[in-house]
């Protein structure tokens, strides 16, 4: 009876020591990793990894993994689920990191969901510094987003109304400044994404 606690011990000790000594020994390289986990991880460094499809001479397709310069904020050694990856509405083959994504409305309203803006951090840091790059807060076009996403991030980069030009030339003659319309943010505290401490 004692030998097998010992040895069923023995089985639960070194399975735990070979989930944990990878992570400690090196972490993730993007280099080594296969094109099925390439896209939205994150190595050792919390650099992003980015999958990138080659042509060989022979007309072949290569892909590969590389390490980015695009840092992943308070994350390291990840690979993304696939409950993400589906809730999210991301493709494991994506190429390269793009924000063109959060122009499509059927991705921006999968992304801002409950299932993958409360649940994936990974993915929504990274869309949210991308569509930040981009001269638009997140949270706002998720809130934007009842519409179309396109036009969402025009409303969003305007930052206010646009008043159209004149059909037929205008003279202008001197007058008191008149108010024009303003657009009302609602007064709700920033919400970044969050990790777990580590």
């Amino acid at each position: 009876m004692a030998s097998k606690f010992i040895s069923t011990s023995l089985v639960i000790v070194s399975l735990l020591m070979s989930l944990a000594l990878p992570s400690t020994l090196g972490g993730i390289e993007c280099e080594n990793l296969s094109m099925e986990t390439c896209s939205f991880a994150v190595s050792s460094s919390s650099k992003r990894c980015v999958l990138e499809k080659h042509v060989k001479r022979t007309g072949e397709e290569a892909y590969t993994c590389r390490t980015s310069e695009i840092e992943a904020d308070k994350l390291k050694d990840h690979i993304e689920s696939d409950q993400c990856i589906k809730a999210c509405n991301l493709d494991r083959k994506s190429l390269g990191i793009s924000s063109d994504s959060l122009l499509e409305s059927r991705f921006t309203e999968k992304l801002c969901s409950p299932q993958c803006y409360k649940s994936c951090p990974n993915i929504v840091d990274l869309y949210f510094n991308l569509a930040a790059g981009e001269g638009v807060f997140l949270p706002k076009l998720c809130e934007v987003n009842g519409g179309n996403a396109r036009r969402g991030m025009a409303e969003l980069k305007s930052y206010g109304y646009v008043a159209p030009g004149p059909v037929h030339p205008v003279e202008f003659a001197a007058s008191a400044p008149q108010p024009i319309g303003y657009v009302e943010f609602a007064d709700e505290p920033v919400v970044a994404p969050s990790y777990p401490p580590y």
